[in-house]
Parts: structure tokens; sequence; C-alpha cells
């Protein structure tokens, strides 16, 4: 049941994400993808300072963290590897 709940989060968490860094519309996979990844992203960033998420929604607004900061580094390689013509 945990994992279909954690599936939950991660998607709202990508979705998030990308109205907040202003994707070009991901889909539902790669919303998901998204959201997981930043999930652990945001929880081993928190785990710097000594933090962990209680709750649903600290567990979301890690996620959400986690994944704005992972799609802000892929627009930084991606940007890089673009050739000016």
């Amino acid at each position: 049941m945990y994992f279909l709940w954690y599936l939950l989060i991660g998607l709202a968490a990508g979705w998030i994400a990308n109205l907040i860094v202003k994707g070009n519309g991901s889909g539902l996979v790669v919303n998901l993808i998204v959201g997981l990844i930043g999930g652990l992203l945001g929880g081993w960033m928190l785990s710097w300072f000594g933090r962990e998420p209680v709750g649903t929604l600290a567990s979301l607004a890690t996620a959400v963290l986690g994944a704005v900061v992972l799609l802000w580094i892929v627009s930084l390689i991606t940007r890089k590897k673009r050739i000016v013509r």
C-alpha cells in the first residue's frame, strides 16, 4: 500500500516541479520518474541538514524540492550540448 502512496506523491511532485520550472509539458511517466528521483534527491539534500520529512505534506514538499533541483540540473546540462549556428 505504501508503494502506491509513493507513486502518487512522486507523480504529484513531478507535475508541480514541471509547473514551477516551466517545462515543455512532460507526460505522466516522465512526471512520475522526475518526482520519484526528486524524492530521493530531496531526502538526500535534507539529510545534509539533519532533517527528515515527516508526514504527507513534508514528503511532497521534499519531493518537489528535489524534482525542481533535478530539472534545473538537467536544463543546465542540455543547454551546454546545444550548438548555436
